[in-house]
């Protein structure tokens, strides 16, 4: 670089400054690959019942099959034995096994519910369940863990 280098380039930054050429610039990251979780009942007019729609409904029916790996007569009891959660009762649901204690359930915060956290994409620790997924609890299944959460987590 020739006398003066750089110090005579500073004139020049100094002004493409001033008309915001520097100004900070955000990256290109594209839409949200899924909507942030919110702690509101999407349906305050359904009240969604833990028997029917949630051990009924997606533990037991559903194609993810839960019930395979937190149960005791499950067919492959590993989430049972290894994590401590068992869904075969309220109970054992709200007990949340090794990991997630009574945080895997915070009644009225399912954004805060570590069972939230763990069927949604990008958990903060650990694999996404069903750990043998995909495929993965669909939106409408997610959404109604969520809503049964926010309205109280009831035995019902």
């Amino acid at each position: 670089m020739k006398a003066g280098g750089w110090a005579g380039l500073f004139p020049v930054m100094a002004t493409m400054g001033a008309v915001g050429c520097f100004d900070a610039v955000e990256p290109d990251v594209g839409p949200p690959l899924h909507d942030f979780c919110q702690n509101e009942d999407s349906d305050p007019s359904r009240d969604v019942e833990f028997t029917r729609d949630i051990v009924r409904g997606i533990f037991v029916d559903s194609n993810i099959a839960c019930y395979d790996c937190h149960t005791a007569d499950g067919r492959t009891p590993l989430g049972l034995e290894v994590g401590g959660l068992d869904l075969s009762s309220y109970s054992g649901l709200r007990s949340g096994g090794a990991v997630g204690g009574p945080d895997l359930v915070v009644v009225g915060r399912p954004c805060e519910s570590i069972l939230v956290q763990k069927i949604s994409a990008g958990p903060p620790f650990g694999s996404r369940m069903p750990l043998d997924g995909p495929p993965f609890l669909d939106n409408e299944q997610r959404q109604l863990i969520i809503d049964w959460i926010a309205e109280g987590a009831r035995d019902n």
